[in-house]
């Protein structure tokens, strides 16, 4: 994000919180800081749109951030949670504009940008959790994680519990819940390997 976007986007931050993401939300926060309609095409040339990507995307960098120093040496489901509840306590203040800018991305036109930040967001936590796997496993996780993360945004969109304490609870649970059905899945596939070594031959091929 460039300064003529920054400086736009938190300009219209306020205001879209109540009138949404529009181009002229934009044009009047940019006339409010001595721009003009004209600087919002040039730092949106795709749209609002474009201006709601680069508002989740900073999301992210600021996510990641604000990881404490001994993230790395925290188990997986703990530095899953301990991200997740960073970048949700940041967009705290702005989340009036997280919900508008859900809508925008509702819109069928708008699916595409919807699954790419989506992707970008689950993308950029497994990565600082230190995952390096490039097999179906690569794809598997971010989409497992897509549905929980989709899931807690729900509950934290209305949640007013001290510290977000609601929105944490149920974050965890959707881990735990993950956890434990992957051990089932690997106790399973060791309990049939066992099985199989016991068919007759032909029965195994």
């Amino acid at each position: 994000m460039n300064d003529l976007q920054t400086r736009i986007l938190d300009a219209a931050l306020p205001a879209i919180a109540f009138d949404g993401w529009t181009i002229g939300v934009l044009e009047t926060a940019a006339t409010s800081i001595g721009l003009t309609a004209f600087d919002v095409k040039r730092a949106f040339p795709n749209g609002i749109v474009e201006a709601v990507d680069l508002f989740v995307q900073r999301a992210d960098e600021q996510m990641l951030a604000a990881l404490p120093t001994d993230y790395a040496k925290q188990k997986i489901r703990e530095k899953i949670a301990i991200a997740v509840m960073i970048r949700l306590r940041q967009q705290l203040p702005h989340r009036e504009a997280v919900r508008r800018a859900l809508a925008v991305y509702a819109m069928p036109w708008n699916a595409a940008h919807a699954v790419q930040r989506s992707w970008g967001t689950v993308d950029a936590i497994w990565h600082a959790a230190g995952d390096t796997s490039t097999d179906y496993n690569h794809y598997t996780k971010r989409l497992i994680l897509g549905k929980v993360y989709s899931a807690t945004m729900s509950v934290w969109l209305n949640d007013n519990s001290p510290d977000l304490a609601d929105t944490e609870a149920f974050l965890r649970r959707r881990i735990e819940n993950v956890m434990q059905f992957e051990k089932f899945k690997a106790k399973a596939k060791e309990g049939l390997g066992k099985f199989e070594e016991w068919l007759p031959a032909a029965l195994r091929r």
